[in-house]
């Protein structure tokens, strides 16, 4: 079976998000619209922050339609290729820092199997 994992979009995905739930689905389309504003942030800036975090949360969707959105703001290729360069290091700096938790499991083991000195 080799169905592909994500679909095709085609017209029959939005019609039916409509159809199922049109009230979460506006007030979604006004959340968004007041997010990527120009603000203290201009678009073009916020689109490269959601190009970057798409690739943290690996969203197909997210990177392709927040890489065109980028690109129709100005964004260069090498502005976006920048900004996941950025995303790729947070998340592998996420990974690093959070081996706390695993060295403190390490010891915290040790501790229970290892007799203190003088016992």
């Amino acid at each position: 079976m080799n169905a592909p994992v994500y679909p095709q979009s085609d017209a029959e995905i939005p019609r039916r998000r409509r159809e199922l739930a049109p009230g979460p689905l506006e007030a979604f389309r006004a959340f968004s619209a007041s997010v990527f504003a120009d603000g203290a942030l201009p678009g073009k800036t916020k689109q490269l922050v959601a190009v970057a975090v798409a690739h943290v949360t690996q969203c197909p969707y997210c990177i392709r339609g927040h890489t065109q959105a980028a690109l129709k703001a100005g964004a260069t290729g090498q502005e976006i290729m920048e900004a996941i360069w950025v995303a790729a290091e947070m998340r592998a700096g996420g990974a690093y820092a959070h081996s706390a938790l695993a060295i403190d499991t390490i010891r915290q083991a040790a501790s229970e199997v290892t007799p203190p000195p003088g016992a």
